[in-house]
C-alpha cells in the first residue's frame, strides 16, 4: 500500500501550501464555507488531518479488532449527523484549538508535519490504529491514511473556496480514491438505485446523494 502513502504526501504538502496562502491569513477570523466554521477552524481541522498520523504512529498498536475502511464509515456515527451534534461542536472547538496561535504558527507547524511525514511514514510498518473516539474496534494504517487523505481532499476544497482561490490540483488517483470510497459511503446511505440515477439520469435523480 505504498502507493496510498505516496498520495496522502502529496496531497498533504498541498493542504500546507494552501494554509500558507496570505488568502487564508487575510481571511482568518472570516465565516468559512462551512456552517458555524470560521477559516480560523476549518484550517485548524484541516490540518488536524495532517497532525493525526504522528499521533497514532507513536501509540501503542491498539488490541481492538481490526475492521475494514467500508465497515468503518458504516459503524460511526457523526456520517449525517446534525450541526450541533456533540461530534461536530468537538470537530470546531478542536479546529478552533489547533490553530489559535495565528496563520503562520499553523503554516509553519503543518509544513514540519509534512517534512517529518515524509521520512518516517513511508518507513512504517503495518499495524493497526485507533482513536479514542472510535468503539471498540481499529482499522490499518493503510486504511486509516486512506481516510485522511479523503478529509485532506474534501477540506482543501472547503478552505479554497472559504478564502476565493482555486482549489488544489492533486493527482487523479487520489481523487479517484477518495471518489472510490464516497461513493460506497453514498450507496449505503441512499441505496443503489438512488446512486445510480444520481449518475445516469438527470431526470429522475435524488434531490442529493452526498456521501457524508
Amino acid at each position: 500500500m505504498a502507493q496510498i502513502r505516496d498520495l496522502y504526501l502529496t496531497a498533504a504538502a498541498s493542504a500546507a501550501e494552501l494554509i500558507a496562502t496570505p488568502q487564508v491569513a487575510s481571511s482568518w477570523h472570516e465565516p468559512s464555507a462551512l456552517a458555524k466554521l470560521s477559516v480560523q477552524g476549518l484550517a485548524g481541522h484541516l490540518a488536524g488531518q495532517i497532525f493525526f498520523i504522528p499521533k497514532v504512529l507513536a501509540e501503542p498498536a491498539p488490541a481492538e479488532e481490526i475492521i475494514s475502511i467500508h465497515e468503518y464509515y458504516a459503524r460511526v456515527s457523526w456520517i449525517g449527523s446534525d450541526l450541533d451534534d456533540p461530534f461536530n461542536a468537538l470537530i470546531r472547538t478542536s479546529g478552533e484549538e489547533d490553530a489559535k496561535d495565528g496563520p503562520a504558527a499553523l503554516a509553519a507547524q503543518v509544513h514540519a508535519t509534512v517534512q517529518e511525514l515524509r521520512t518516517v511514514l513511508p518507513a512504517a510498518p503495518s499495524r493497526p490504529v485507533r482513536r479514542p473516539t472510535w468503539g471498540a474496534w481499529s482499522i490499518s494504517l493503510d486504511d486509516f491514511v486512506t481516510s485522511r487523505l479523503l478529509e485532506v481532499v474534501i477540506h482543501s476544497d472547503d478552505l479554497a473556496h472559504s478564502v476565493g482561490v482555486p482549489t488544489p490540483e492533486l493527482p487523479a488517483e487520489a481523487i479517484e480514491t477518495v471518489v472510490d470510497l464516497l461513493t460506497r459511503i453514498a450507496l449505503r446511505r441512499h441505496g443503489a438505485t438512488n446512486v445510480l440515477r444520481a449518475l445516469s439520469r438527470a431526470e429522475r435523480a435524488p434531490a442529493s446523494i452526498s456521501a457524508l
